[in-house]
């Protein structure tokens, strides 16, 4: 055969609508495996025989797990292969179901729920970075953003509410079966649909990097959860004395490498800072005052885990709707950011009052606002994590992002409930939405700074 007569290879294109559908479903799985324990705390406890720390280990496990991995399974996707992370990730999440919904005891539940966190990372990051490597511009990029935040605000919906439903006719762990099975065939899914996907100029492994940043969130976040019992006891100060040797050691390697897991660069791009600090103003102000919003009803009104759950699910559902119809919104993704906040800081002035006498018009509204405000900043923060990177580097992009967002909440959580013991609900809503109305500068404020991009404007 001469070289004329040589087949033309063209380049197969992915079905759009077919990834969309599959890294979609990875947020909205990870959500709702996240959110469950929110109202099953007594029942999983009572069942697993667990103690106040064990409870407070059940609600807060995954969340070890998830920051602990977030960023560097970002960067081993960008690396080594997206699609090859994300079926790890899919796979070791239904196997890690599994053994939490088999578990026979606190610790082998808590040991679950952390690898099932790892899992979660590893989707969370591939389906953003597959998202952004598929559609790199313009409205496809737009869509697949607001997908992705509306899947995360569809999840915290969906998980308490399916775990509320099953609990009575087949028991505190029958959402973990269904998690598990949906897990597999999102593996399974994976395979016959996502393209495979790297960065151009992949980097060798960051060993160093990586040991360092896991071992030293997983510290930090260990720290945080058994601060609860109490913040100067000796275990908890040395794990964040821990936390902050390794921490350290992590920023030290990276200024060292030439191709770092986390480029020390990226804190100069004025959208990277608006992407983390946003990140983890949401965690503080809007997921760790929603998660204790649940407690304080079922305490203080009486109100049945499912009712609980049904009034989170209102809000998180406005949330999705919102997130879907964000694309049609022709603003830069740090004024949408801002608008975000700002909806949520209305909605929780307009709950003031309602946990101690109830009224649904009142919550209703509250709730229906903030909830729009947590789905606009869910898909401005889903723009910035892949705008705020290189185009190659998007899993690392959502992995910085959602690393930010969980350790806000997992900060905010123990802060809100201090909040709440010792001043009321309405003080913890006063000081959240005054913290998420002054993030709300921060947008302006960076597009007026030294460090302000040409043609990369927040």
């Amino acid at each position: 055969m001469t070289v004329a007569e040589a087949p033309v290879q063209v380049p197969v294109r992915p079905k759009t609508g077919a990834v969309l559908a599959v890294t979609g479903v990875a947020p909205l799985l990870v959500l709702m495996n996240y959110s469950t324990p929110l109202i099953m705390v007594p029942q999983t406890a009572a069942h697993l025989g667990a103690g106040a720390s064990g409870q407070v280990w059940i609600m807060s496990s995954i969340s070890l797990g998830l920051a602990a991995l977030l960023l560097v399974a970002g960067g081993l996707a960008d690396d080594y292969g997206r699609r090859r992370v994300f079926v790890i990730g899919a796979a070791l999440l239904a196997a890690s179901s599994l053994v939490g919904a088999a578990a026979p005891d606190t610790l082998v539940f808590v040991l679950a729920r952390i690898v099932q966190g790892m899992a979660s990372a590893a989707l969370l990051v591939t389906s953003l970075g597959i998202m952004g490597h598929t559609f790199p511009t313009g409205h496809g990029r737009l869509r697949a953003t607001g997908l992705y935040g509306a899947m995360m605000g569809a999840g915290v919906a969906v998980g308490p509410l399916l775990g509320g439903a099953l609990e009575r006719p087949a028991g505190w762990n029958a959402a973990y079966w269904i998690y598990a099975l949906a897990a597999a065939l999102l593996a399974l899914s994976a395979m016959a649909f996502l393209p495979e996907s790297r960065a151009e100029r992949p980097r060798r492994l960051d060993l160093g990097g990586v040991i360092t940043l896991g071992l030293g969130l997983a510290a930090l976040l260990a720290a945080i959860t058994e601060g609860r019992a109490g913040w100067f006891r000796g275990p908890v100060v040395t794990l964040f004395g821990i936390a902050a040797m390794l921490i350290g050691a992590f920023v030290a390697i990276e200024n060292r490498r030439r191709q770092p897991l986390l480029e020390p660069d990226l804190f100069r791009r004025p959208l990277f800072l608006l992407a983390t600090v946003g990140a983890v103003i949401q965690g503080l102000a809007v997921i760790g005052l929603m998660s204790d919003l649940s407690t304080v009803l079922e305490r203080r009104q009486a109100f049945t885990p499912l009712t609980a759950a049904a009034a989170i699910a209102y809000w998180s559902s406005v949330a999705f709707l919102v997130s879907l119809q964000v694309k049609k919104v022709r603003l830069r993704p740090g004024r949408l950011l801002a608008a975000g906040f700002l909806s949520t800081a209305v909605g929780d002035l307009l709950l003031l009052g309602v946990t101690a006498r109830w009224s649904w018009p009142q919550a209703a509204a509250g709730l229906l606002i903030a909830g729009a405000g947590y789905g606009i900043a869910n898909a401005a923060l889903a723009r910035l994590a892949l705008d705020s990177v290189p185009a190659d580097r998007g899993s690392v992009g959502s992995g910085a992002n959602n690393t930010a967002r969980y350790i806000g909440s997992a900060v905010g959580v123990p802060i809100v409930v201090a909040v709440v013991t010792a001043a009321g609900f309405d003080t913890a809503l006063w000081i959240c939405a005054g913290l998420l109305a002054l993030a709300a500068g921060l947008p302006f404020l960076l597009q007026k700074s030294r460090l302000q991009e040409p043609g990369n404007p927040a």
